[in-house]
């Protein structure tokens, strides 16, 4: 399933929520063959964040001219959350941004994909290796297209776990009061980090309840439901007020495989190559 890039993909398109869903299922396909050759990348935090990925550039919410990777008119998407950036991978090729022989060669030497993502890959704005830094960098960005009096949006995903760093909660501060109404934050709200559940590490809820005394307009969606996330993101999208937003996805970690779904250590852990030929096989 390629999808030929146009060129200048602007919003505001009529959504089909049946071909996102197909499309979310051949992106975890996709994500699962790539892992399979490439043992290092973070499964499990890469497969509860496809549906946000697949609305946002297949459903008509996200700018971006794969043709121009700089097209000054294009939203920003700055994957906070990078170690889960590895199910995006074959949404750029799909889209043109490079070719999808890269696929195959993610983590191999002469490569252009890592199981870090960096800037220099087509499509990404930003390095976010570390945590924790890319609501701020986000703030930078949205202040200056605030400025400038553009109308773009940018968007950050970012894990829930990643919301221990308190550099995070700063640039909560920082958007809210500055008015930046063209930020809108997705959290992937898996409800575990590295080293287990999060409401046993340190609890986060009520997160919506957090984010809205700070200023936010806050809404909360199942991240696996097509058609809530879409309507959710369009609305945000559309929302000229001058609050930031946050859009609370629950997700499930390691989502599709069972093993990975019910462990919460599953943020580390690979799954071998035939146990993958197995997953794919059952559902042709």
């Amino acid at each position: 399933m390629t999808v030929t890039g146009n060129g200048k993909n602007t919003t505001g398109r009529p959504a089909n929520i049946s071909l996102l869903e197909e499309k979310a299922r051949w992106v975890w396909r996709e994500t699962l063959k790539i892992h399979k050759t490439a043992q290092g990348t973070r499964l499990a935090s890469s497969l509860s964040c496809i549906e946000i990925f697949v609305a946002l550039y297949y459903g008509g919410i996200i700018a971006y001219d794969e043709k121009d990777i700089h097209w000054n008119h294009r939203d920003r998407l700055i994957v906070s959350k990078s170690h889960g950036a590895v199910s995006l991978y074959p949404i750029l090729a799909d889209l043109g941004y490079f070719p999808m022989e890269e696929l195959d060669r993610v983590c191999k030497q002469g490569g252009l994909l890592n199981d870090i993502p960096d800037s220099t890959i087509p499509g990404f704005e930003t390095v976010n290796g570390s945590l924790g830094h890319g609501l701020g960098v986000a703030c930078g960005i949205s202040t200056a297209l605030k400025m400038r009096n553009q109308a773009e949006k940018v968007f950050v995903l970012s894990g829930d776990g990643e919301l221990y760093e308190g550099s995070v909660w700063e640039a909560v501060m920082f958007a809210a009061h500055n008015g930046l109404g063209n930020l809108v934050l997705i959290i992937d709200n898996n409800k575990m980090s590295m080293l287990g559940y999060c409401k046993d590490i340190l609890d986060l809820e009520p997160l919506d309840g957090k984010l809205r005394a700070f200023g936010w307009k806050t809404k909360v969606v199942d991240g696996h439901d097509m058609g809530q996330l879409h309507r959710a993101l369009r609305t945000f999208k559309k929302d000229g007020a001058d609050r930031p937003k946050a859009l609370i996805a629950n997700t499930v970690k390691g989502r599709g495989i069972a093993r990975l779904e019910a462990d919460p250590l599953c943020h580390i852990k690979a799954v071998k190559g035939d146990e993958i030929d197995t997953l794919l096989g059952e559902i042709r």
